[in-house]
């Protein structure tokens, strides 16, 4: 059987043996979120990490959820992020149809453009479901 790849101009159209198509390739990526705020940072030259170990979101292909903890580090610059918007931008995945990667990915886009770090990385470990477990990792720059 010949498996047959994703291409860009498909969306909605079966892309693969098993139905991913080109919208499920999509899903979620230009969803609105809450703003994730800031305070100003007071010091240079240190790292935060940041475990979220209840991170929630659904499968855009198979409408079951997905289970994982996010784990962001990151160098702030002049802002820091806050705590409570954080948790409250986190909790918005949770009825959202998103692949682990784009939302890992999505995560890092968002906490760049709130504080604007020196560094930051985002890993994405998530619950084993068939048989396998994922880890996503992006990283700026």
């Amino acid at each position: 059987m010949r498996r047959e790849r994703l291409k860009s101009g498909q969306r909605g159209k079966s892309s693969t043996q098993l139905g991913y198509s080109g919208k499920h390739a999509v899903s979620g990526v230009t969803a609105t979120f809450p703003e994730i705020e800031t305070w100003p940072n007071q010091y240079k030259g240190y790292e935060i990490t940041i475990e979220i170990p209840e991170y929630t979101a659904i499968c855009p292909k198979t409408g079951l959820p997905d289970f994982g903890t996010i784990r962001l580090r990151y160098m702030p610059d002049k802002a820091c992020l806050e705590l409570k918007s954080l948790k409250l931008y986190i909790h918005a995945y949770r009825n959202l149809g998103i692949f682990y990667e784009n939302a890992v990915n999505r995560i890092l886009q968002d906490v760049v453009s709130a504080c604007r770090p020196v560094w930051a990385r985002v890993t994405g470990e998530f619950t084993a479901r068939g048989g396998l477990r994922s880890t996503i990792e992006a990283k700026y720059p």
